[in-house]
């Protein structure tokens, strides 16, 4: 007798199926029904599960959320802010190096969103810039830092790490990538160095 899968299982295959066809095809291109082949899944049940495909991405768009936020929920709370700033540079790229299919797909939706919603697309990024600021705010230094540094702080992070995922994204190459993420937070150690007046850690 067949195993009978959860609407919650079901969700979450779909919302797994649709970051893959987004990678593969684009926003445009990722159809309810290459998403319900894609999860090995009628088209019915996609429908059963989501009214629409909007409410189908919405629920991708907090998946891709999620992943942030797991990555700082794994950095270390009781590391100094220029350990954690580092923490959280690795985390976010090993995120993307994990799944080229999860980097692929968040570029375009976030694309996706900045062009058809405006201001939706500005919240998606702003909403993973706050976490990251959030928990800088929250390491322990050794003395006070300004609201204007942990906004720099958090930029940088951001570029370094958007550089990193359009690279991996383009290239393709784990080896490269891997060595690229070393260099990247050397590149952030050297940054904190001059704008904290801490001395550079090898990575």
């Amino acid at each position: 007798m067949a195993r009978r899968i959860s609407v919650a299982q079901r969700r979450s295959d779909f919302i797994n199926a649709a970051v893959e066809v987004i990678a593969a095809y684009g926003i445009d291109g990722a159809t309810t029904r290459r998403i319900a082949e894609q999860a090995q899944a009628n088209l019915a049940m996609l429908h059963y599960c989501y009214d629409s495909k909007e409410d189908l991405f919405a629920d991708v768009y907090e998946f891709v959320a999620g992943k942030y936020r797991d990555v700082v929920k794994d950095s270390d709370p009781h590391s100094d802010l220029r350990d954690t700033a580092r923490q959280l540079l690795r985390g976010v790229m090993e995120c993307y190096l994990e799944s080229a299919s999860f980097t692929a797909a968040t570029m375009e939706l976030i694309s996706w969103a900045r062009r058809q919603h405006g201001d939706r697309g500005i919240a998606v990024y702003d909403q993973a810039l706050e976490t990251v600021r959030a928990v800088l705010r929250s390491a322990p230094s050794d003395h006070p830092v300004e609201p204007e540094t942990i906004d720099q702080i958090a930029y940088v992070i951001a570029t370094l790490a958007d550089g990193f995922a359009m690279n991996w994204f383009t290239y393709g190459d784990r080896s490269a990538a891997t060595e690229q993420m070393d260099i990247a937070v050397s590149v952030l150690d050297s940054w904190l160095a001059v704008r904290l007046g801490s001395t550079p850690v090898a990575p």
